[in-house]
Parts: structure tokens; sequence; C-alpha cells
């Protein structure tokens, strides 16, 4: 494995660990002050496991989008790459496999099929595997990064 991409996935695991860094509570939303709270315990741990189904998949690039404070459908972001379209359907396999060990019965997927990118819906974590020319065409880091606006949320 490449040090960059050892390093990207140390990054990844850091990313998760900071979103839950306050004390732990039931869906993330922000506080009467704007800060945003912690994962919950549910979708920290299911983060977790994603990433280490990742790790042993060798999936390449990965990245971890914290979507709390910009949209209700999902807590964080997961996006991966793979060398090509058997391996990302061998990771998405893998993240598959995790999701319904971590509890989630039944994850949507989208693009198992085809192998360019796949996407998994976990509830609280979406997970997207791409090829790395998929990927940059799309470059969903830049559509959901930090300068996203937040989502309307009707009270």
């Amino acid at each position: 494995m490449a040090p960059s991409s050892r390093l990207r996935r140390k990054a990844a695991h850091a990313e998760i660990a900071k979103l839950t860094t306050s004390a732990l509570t039931s869906r993330g939303h922000s506080t009467a002050d704007g800060a945003p709270q912690a994962l919950s315990a549910e979708s920290f741990s299911l983060a977790e496991k994603l990433l280490a189904s990742l790790d042993e998949a060798k999936a390449e690039d990965v990245a971890t989008i914290d979507l709390r404070d910009k949209t209700s459908l999902a807590d964080v972001m997961i996006i991966a790459s793979g060398r090509s379209s058997v391996h990302v359907g061998a990771i998405a396999d893998r993240v598959i496999k995790a999701c319904k060990a971590a509890g989630v019965s039944a994850p949507r997927v989208e693009g198992l099929t085809q192998g360019d990118w796949v996407l998994v819906d976990a509830g609280d974590a979406i997970i997207h595997i791409f090829r790395p020319e998929v990927r940059l065409f799309y470059n969903l880091e830049k559509m959901w990064g930090g300068d996203r606006p937040r989502e309307m949320r009707l009270v």
C-alpha cells in the first residue's frame, strides 16, 4: 500500500473520531449556540465498521464528510475509490456485509452491476465507491465539502 494512501486512510479515521469528540447524542443536530453535536453512538459505530471494511478491501483515497449540518439525509458520507470495476464491486460487497453486520438489515445499493460508481445507503451513512476517473468527474468532495450551504429545515 502506498504511504500516501495509508495517510489518507488515517485521515479518514481521524475525521470520524473528530466528529465524536463531544458527548455522544442521538441524531446529530446543531446545539442552540450553533455548534454541531457529536455523532450518535450508532452512527459512530457504523462509520467505524464501514471504514474497517474499506481498509480490508484495500479501498483507495478514502474520505469522510460530515453531513449533519448540511442535510438530513445522513450523518456522514464516505467516499472511496477502487482500481477497477471488479475492485469497486468487491469493495461494495464488503461494505454491504459490514452494513448487515452492523445491524442495517437492508442497505439500499445502486450501480453494483456496472461497477463504475456504487452507492450504498446505510441510513446514517452514505458510501460512494468509484473508479478513479468517475470520482474525478463527479467530484463529490467539492460538492459536499465545507462551503456547501446548509439545508433549510421546517420546524
